[in-house]
């Protein structure tokens, strides 16, 4: 056993404390600087409003400005990849959702990184289905016009929000269980595919409706089918992919705030505490189901456990369909 002086004691007790109060005031000062949310996908998507509407109240709650750096490509990956090597000291966050974290990682040939032990799921904030859409001008008015179109004309192209997305991987999917032959037309983001849409350069479009509602009620884009197990509030006539005989096609993408691995508890309870003040409040309870979003506060635990399950049943499925980057 080692043994001490008093004197010798008294100055190690004395570095102790310092070192101790060197750390702790860094962590009571949190947030001391800007914290960023990275979307991987552009700007103008479903993500990218979330993370925009959050990070208004967020900067409120946190006493620190919250930016929103959009880092898209690589099926959400290149974003992911850039949180998971991120320093785990609160200044770095992602507006996770289904694509980077049970999709994108297992559509590449070497997976970049894990998406349950690379993060700390920090905050679940809620789903959207996605939704099967046409443009006006294709004359395509239900999903069994789709179909019957798509058969007599040997093919159809359908655009998603880039390689890789939810509505990329969801049409490769449609494509394999149906049998019918169609093309992938990649866009950078929803909002130039929108364009595209309404302009009949694609007839068909497949991506998370949160950022469509609006054009569906002016009548510039036709829903055909929700992919989600019940239909919308938002649109109750547009039947659900299962009501249509495919049970198997039932996708929608989540949505979450996550950090790197080993964040700092306290900063968890914080954020996650101001999340959840945060999706309770009317007006962006509003605001979500206006965009199709189902805002549900969950605990930490949760989301995890909800993230582990995403994975086991998403990830084997695009393996499974032989979809690649």
């Amino acid at each position: 056993m080692i043994r001490f002086s008093p004197a010798r004691r008294t100055v190690l007790q004395w570095l102790g404390a310092g070192a101790a109060s060197s750390i702790l005031p860094a962590m009571a000062q949190w947030p001391d600087k800007p914290i960023r949310i990275i979307v991987t996908f552009p700007p103008g998507g479903s993500s990218d409003v979330l993370a925009r509407l959050m990070a208004e109240q967020l900067a409120r709650r946190l006493g620190q400005s919250v930016v929103i750096d959009n880092r898209p490509g690589g099926g959400g990956t290149i974003g992911g990849a850039l949180v998971a090597s991120a320093a785990a000291d609160g200044y770095t966050f992602m507006l996770s959702n289904t694509t980077p974290i049970a999709l994108g990682p297992f559509t590449l040939e070497k997976q970049p990184y894990d998406p349950i032990a690379a993060f700390t799921h920090v905050a679940y904030l809620g789903a959207a289905p996605l939704v099967i859409m046409a443009s006006k001008p294709s004359g395509i008015k239900t999903y069994g016009d789709f179909e019957s179109m798509a058969r007599k004309d040997g093919a159809i192209n359908f655009g998603s929000g880039g390689p890789g997305s939810i509505g990329h991987i969801h049409g490769e999917l449609l494509k394999k269980l149906t049998g019918i032959n169609m093309v992938h037309v990649p866009y950078r983001g929803g909002a130039p595919m929108t364009t595209d849409l309404i302009a009949n350069t694609i007839p068909l479009g497949i991506d998370v409706i949160t950022s469509y509602v609006q054009f569906f009620k002016s009548g510039q884009l036709v829903p055909l089918a929700i992919t989600g197990k019940q239909r919308s509030p938002l649109m109750p006539e547009v039947p659900t992919i299962v009501e249509l005989g495919q049970p198997r096609l039932v996708l929608e993408n989540f949505f979450g705030l996550s950090a790197p691995a080993k964040l700092p508890p306290d900063i968890v309870t914080r954020v996650h505490a101001a999340c959840n003040e945060v999706l309770v409040l009317p007006e962006l309870q509003k605001k979500l189901t206006e965009l199709g979003i189902v805002a549900k506060p969950e605990t930490s635990a949760m989301f995890n456990d909800f993230v582990k399950d995403q994975v086991a049943v998403l990830a084997p499925t695009v393996k499974g369909a032989g979809i690649r980057l």
